[in-house]
């Protein structure tokens, strides 16, 4: 059995994911084998929010080379997550934005 600690790997801080804190919509990486609705559950275990929605999406790795040596970076699975109208926020995002 996954732990919430399994399932949200780390919050993604980029500039596209903080212009959508403002629309209650944050944005993690997850695990590749975790699906929605533990998503959900892992969110609202770990923050004490209410998630509203769960969008998935998975990143193909890169193709990466250092001279004659090539690989791949490695496959992520984010979600972006929208929070209810009466949910607090989460702490971590708001500091930052």
């Amino acid at each position: 059995m996954k732990t919430p600690y399994d399932v949200i790997i780390r919050p993604v801080r980029t500039e596209k994911s903080y212009m959508n804190v403002a629309d209650r919509k944050y944005t993690f990486v997850v695990a590749r084998s975790a699906n929605k609705t533990e998503i959900k559950i892992a969110l609202e275990t770990i923050f004490g929010v209410k998630v509203e929605k769960v969008n998935t999406q998975i990143y193909e790795g890169k193709l990466k080379r250092q001279g004659r040596t090539q690989g791949y970076r490695p496959t992520t699975k984010r979600a972006i997550v929208k929070l209810t109208a009466d949910s607090k926020t989460i702490e971590f995002f708001e500091g930052m934005a």
